[in-house]
């Protein structure tokens, strides 16, 4: 039997795939709690301000619990260090800026920047991708200890889009370029129409502690006018943590 806390943390917890919007059925599914608990509890939650209810009856994180969870140390001092270099790496290539870091085995996105020309994207602040599908999931995914990929393997490969890798060999061979290379580039994976180039962040001692992107149109992306400010604005990012980030709140690399 599920404690109230425990089923409210599991209507929370429902969205922490990156869904924008959920509908009250999709949630109850999620989380197995009965239609009328679910409605009960999810309209206190909307009362309270953490989540918000749209016009059509879908349901999506509101302000509140948003506020309460960008306050997270090991988020915020990445973040206030990240954005004068991401807000470089736009001016310069007008794409989208995102910024992720790996957390319970998916790419936790804390930042991101776009313009008005820049391609549509699923990534939300705070919405959580699969690691293999996604330009900063496979930097992360090919720096962190060899039982993070092994668990992902291990329960299956979700294809998202028309070029995701689905094949354990293959992508273990994609995760050895990465770190080959330096950084990763993927094409039509998370979403058809989109294409990512990727580069590590790293703190002292060389840990990659997040990972940098640009997202682009699939059918007009070119890594060699990508890469250079890319890994300009990584290194230059990789400086600030090493200096001045303590990440007093992260834990191990994959934990961060």
């Amino acid at each position: 039997m599920k404690t109230v806390a425990q089923k409210v943390m599991a209507i929370l917890d429902a969205f922490a795939a990156g869904d924008v919007r959920l509908n009250l059925t999709e949630l109850c599914r999620r989380t197995g709690l009965p239609l009328a608990t679910g409605h009960r509890l999810v309209g206190e939650l909307v009362q309270g301000g953490f989540l918000d209810r749209g016009p059509d009856g879908t349901y999506r994180i509101g302000t509140r619990l948003w506020r309460i969870g960008s306050q997270a140390t090991a988020v915020t001092g990445l973040r206030e260090l990240a954005l004068p270099h991401m807000e470089d790496l736009y001016e310069a290539t007008h794409d989208n800026v995102q910024l992720a870091v790996l957390r319970d085995g998916r790419a936790l996105f804390v930042e991101r920047l776009r313009g008005t020309r820049s391609v549509p994207t699923v990534t939300q602040v705070g919405a959580a991708l699969p690691l293999h599908a996604t330009g900063v999931g496979k930097v992360l995914l090919a720096y962190a200890p060899d039982a993070v990929a092994d668990q992902l393997i291990g329960g299956g490969l979700t294809k998202h889009a028309a070029r995701t890798i689905t094949d354990p060999d293959e992508l273990r061979r994609c995760l050895a370029e990465v770190r080959a290379n330096g950084y990763a580039v993927t094409k039509d994976e998370m979403t058809l129409g989109a294409a990512s180039v990727g580069a590590p962040v790293r703190a002292a001692g060389g840990s990659v502690i997040a990972a940098l992107s640009l997202v682009v149109r699939s059918r007009t992306v070119d890594v060699r006018r990508l890469l250079p400010p890319l890994l300009t604005a990584a290194r230059a990012l990789s400086r600030d943590v090493t200096a001045h980030w303590r990440g007093e709140s992260a834990g191990p690399p994959e934990e961060v």
